[in-house]
């Protein structure tokens, strides 16, 4: 027992696992590690090495279990009661220390006493019926023996004939031969429950090879599922490996994709500005800048005509009135004209001045650094920065990921050398060895068994012989008696077969009494053991009533609350028990979680202080991302916009374009005016004024052909390259509205920057716990996964309850239930075998010869008694001279009985 104490704490140890009691849980202390989310991939940490267990324990007893079944609802007929824990218990802790002196008439161990006879009652009325068969049987065969040895008991030689006497034979014949059926069934019964022990030799054999097979499998597959269990953290140390290595796609690609619901529309509004609205104005803005660039260059043609023409006609306009003031003007009718003439000077003068318009090359200046700018790509530079945000996030943690890098290549050396800190190959070894021994003992057994197994066999085999000895008695007299009757025989003419049936029947009775009550004793003996450990044993193992004896609260030891953590931890306060470990192991579960090894050994605490360790949590708190230093536009850019809402377009003085773009180049047409100058000249009389008014006419028509027809085919020009006047309309109104268009766009994308750089903090922090979450849920998946492998998978104990189950099989189905089964046969032919010596008593009286008979004298109507000889005396008998077959010397009744007829 020691040794295999011995065994099952080297299974313990072989499972790999220690104390961690030295170690502390840091990560429960983490708010992180509060709530785990699950992680997006699940991990596949494959399948841990397998063992196959030879064992079934299962056993189909086939025909004969029909045997087993009759036999035990005989028991249940006999023992109806339900298995009595209460009562064990009680009697097993209240006799704990022995029962001594006086102490059996305590009260309560009288009333243990009568309920345990109250529970055995049944038993023990069929144990003094078979005690009072065995004691009496003998007596009565005895006095049978001697009664018919003084001619009483049907020991007198004479039969009495009756009408229906071949009817009584017949009767007894077919009981007898009845009860002969019987009893052959019931020494079948015996002899095939007596065969079935031996049969199952070789299972009992088959068992114990397979067991011990088991238990070696088990000792050599449990290193290597230990060490696949260590290994597979690799696979979840190389998934969060992969994940920081690509943190920046998976953070920076979640916090992206969170703000992008709100920083992309923002964008996309600026964009849609500067496509739709700003870049509208800048088509009017351009074709505004060709037709100021054509104007520029026209007006500096019509200021330099400008200037020529306002210095000839104020030449023209002294030299008219100088000639105006001349005394040839004094003269009567001649005065009023001058006058008129005078009057007129005013309007030799220029009507549109284009000195005075304002400079417009500052503008175009800003109009052309405006056009070259693209506000698209500006937006586009804001697209760029934002999607940017994986890099962002990967550089700002480069040094946390290297840093848990090495802190998780440290957590996989520390279970790996967890692992490996025990002696386990000796200790698997020297297991391997003992388990080998064992096996060649027990097997060194087996000649001996099976010579004790021989023995047993053949003294089941003799008893069941006496039996048969009874029944060969049986059919050979009934075979003898009925070949050799003869029915027209009397009794005292009865042929020798006849005869020798009779005395055949007349020896079965004999060897029943001799053997019938040895038999019974042997099927009380084996009745009230075997019996009592069906119902005492078999079936509470069956039904595991039994382990709820064993695992009572102080049962085995009234200091010890429980056996078995007791016996293996020696801590007896675990609550550990067999049914439980029992139940573990049958359905196959490791014996980490049938021995509930956490209390002792607890891996977990240990894996869970190995994996998430104070350093690693203060890892992940660390984890920052900051976005502040995100800039969707930079100076440069901003400049840009500032310069493009400010390009100045909106200064200018485009009335006065307008205005003098649309006046004429003279204040009146000098051509009229010098048509009118000779109509004033031919009023006048002919002379020196006359022709000098004319001259003036003629200068006044060369200066317009010279200077203001060219300015006019100038100003005539502009006007049609561009359509001035609207151009100018249209700018003016661009010009009132682009500042405000470019500020819209500049202030969505500054928006855009404030909402990253601070109101998106909280998403950063949200997406940063998930994928914090991630990474800790990787190694929970892998906890969670060596957790239930240490309860399921890894060293299962199959092979324990194996053993259970195999000895149960071996000593109830295969030992108790035959064992069982033989006395039920067996006691049926006891009790058969009563009837039969009554029926073959009465049957004998029918085959034997009998030393006398009836013989009924018709004349004299009485019956004769006493020996009779025809030859001796001479008497001739009437009634017995028609039978000459009969012989001469016969006995009489002492009773009459009605004349024979021939045809009886």
């Amino acid at each position: 027992m020691d040794m295999w104490w011995k065994v099952g704490l080297v299974l313990v140890m072989c499972s790999g696992l220690t104390s961690s009691e030295a170690r502390e849980e840091h990560w429960d202390s983490s708010p992180r590690s509060m709530v785990l989310r699950v992680p997006v991939e699940t991990l596949d940490f494959g399948f841990v090495p397998s063992v196959v267990y030879e064992t079934h324990a299962y056993y189909e007893p086939g025909p004969i279990g029909v045997l087993f079944h009759m036999v035990h609802a005989f028991l249940y007929v006999v023992q109806p009661n339900p298995f009595p824990k209460d009562l064990i218990v009680k009697m097993v802790q209240q006799n704990m220390g022995g029962i001594k002196g006086n102490d059996y008439k305590k009260p309560e161990n009288v009333v243990l006493l009568l309920q345990a006879i109250y529970y055995e009652l049944g038993f023990i009325v069929l144990t003094v019926l078979g005690v009072i068969f065995v004691l009496f049987v003998p007596i009565v065969g005895l006095c049978f023996c001697v009664c018919r040895c003084c001619e009483n008991c049907g020991g007198e030689m004479h039969q009495r004939q009756k009408k229906n006497g071949d009817c009584l034979r017949g009767f007894y014949m077919a009981t007898l031969i009845t009860t002969s059926v019987f009893l052959a069934v019931g020494v079948t019964v015996a002899y095939a429950a007596n065969q079935n022990i031996t049969n199952q030799i070789k299972s009992t054999r088959r068992f114990v090879s397979t067991n011990i097979r088991d238990l070696k499998s088990f000792a050599n597959y449990t290193p290597a599922q230990i060490d696949y269990l260590s290994a597979q953290y690799t696979t979840a140390k190389n998934k969060v490996l992969s994940d920081l290595d690509n943190i920046g796609t998976l953070l920076g690609g979640q916090i992206h994709n969170q703000l992008e619901r709100e920083v992309v529309p923002a964008l996309d509004n600026a964009l849609r500005m500067t496509t739709v609205k700003v870049e509208g104005a800048i088509k009017a803005m351009r074709e505004t800048k060709e037709a100021l660039e054509s104007v520029t260059t026209s007006l500096e043609i019509l200021q330099e005509g400008t200037g020529r023409l306002q210095n000839s006609l104020q030449s023209e306009r002294a030299s008219l009135s100088n000639t105006l003031n001349d005394r040839a003007c004094s003269n009567g009718d001649v005065t009023h004209t001058c006058n008129t003439i005078h009057g007129t000077l005013s309007q030799l003068a220029l009507s549109a001045n284009f000195h005075g318009l304002p400079d417009v090359e500052a503008p175009l200046a800003n109009l052309d650094a405006v056009l070259k700018t693209d506000l698209s790509n500006i937006v586009q530079k804001g697209y760029s920065s934002f999607n940017d945000t994986p890099r962002l996030v990967r550089e700002q943690t480069k040094a946390i990921v290297l840093e848990m890098k090495g802190l998780l290549d440290k957590s996989g050396g520390e279970i790996i050398g967890f692992t490996k800190m025990f002696p386990l190959e000796p200790a698997l070894e020297n297991f391997t060895k003992f388990l080998t021994e064992s096996q060649k003992n027990i097997e060194a057994y087996y000649p001996q068994i099976d010579q004790l197994d021989f023995y047993r066999w053949i003294g089941c085999v003799v008893i069941c012989c006496m039996v048969v000895l009874v029944l060969a008695f049986n059919f050979l007299g009934l075979l003898c008696g009925s070949c050799g009757y003869d029915k027209n025989a009397t009794p005292t003419t009865r042929g020798c077969l006849s005869n020798t049936g009779g005395n055949l029947l007349m020896a079965s009775v004999g060897f029943s009494f001799i053997f019938s009550w040895m038999l019974m004793g042997i099927v009380v003996t084996t009745f009230v053991v075997g019996g009592n450990i069906e119902k005492l044993v078999c079936e509470p193992l069956a039904n595991r009533q039994i382990f709820k004896i064993i695992d009572t609260p102080y049962m085995v030891h009234p200091a010890k609350k429980n056996f078995l953590p007791g016996m293996l931890f020696q801590d007896p306060n675990i609550d550990l028990t067999i049914g439980s470990m029992y139940r573990d192991c049958y359905e196959n579960n490791g014996l980490y979680s049938a021995l509930q090894l956490e209390t002792k050994f607890n891996f977990n605490k240990f894996l869970n202080a190995t994996v998430y360790n104070p350093e690693l949590t203060k890892i992940f708190n660390s984890v920052n991302v900051d976005l502040r230093g995100m800039l969707l536009l930079e100076q440069e850019d901003k400049d840009n916009l500032i310069d493009f809402a400010n390009t100045g377009i909106g200064d200018i003085d485009y009335q006065a374009y307008l205005t003098e773009v649309n006046k004429g180049v003279t204040v009146v047409d000098l051509l009229s005016y010098a048509n009118e100058l000779e109509v004033q000249a031919d009023r006048l009389p002919r002379g020196a004024l006359e022709n000098a008014l004319k001259g003036h006419a003629s200068s006044i028509r060369q200066i317009h052909k010279e200077q203001v027809v060219p300015m006019e085919q100038a100003m005539k020009f502009v006007k049609a390259r561009g359509t001035l006047s609207q151009s100018i309309k249209l700018l003016q109104k661009t010009s009132r509205e682009l500042p405000i268009k470019v500020t819209n766009v500049f202030n969505a994308i500054e928006t855009v920057e404030y909402l990253i750089a601070n109101n998106a903090s909280h998403v950063v922090k949200k997406e940063t716990d998930k994928f914090i979450k991630n990474i800790v849920g990787y190694f929970s998946q892998y906890t969670e996964w060596v957790k239930h492998s240490l309860g399921t998978e890894v060293a299962q104990c199959k092979p324990i309850s194996n053993i259970i189950d195999s000895l149960e099989i071996v000593a109830c189905s295969f030992i108790v239930d035959s064992v069982n089964t033989f006395w039920f046969g067996l006691g049926g032919c006891c009790l058969l075998l009563i009837p039969s010596i009554i029926i073959s008593v009465k049957l004998a009286k029918f085959y034997r010869r009998m030393d006398t008979e009836d013989v009924y004298d018709d004349s004299m109507d009485v019956v004769v008694c006493g020996y009779h000889n025809e030859s001796l005396y001479g008497i001739n008998n009437p009634v017995m001279s028609s039978y000459p077959s009969y012989d001469t010397m016969r006995w009489y009744p002492r009773a009459s009985a009605p004349p024979r007829q021939p045809d009886w």
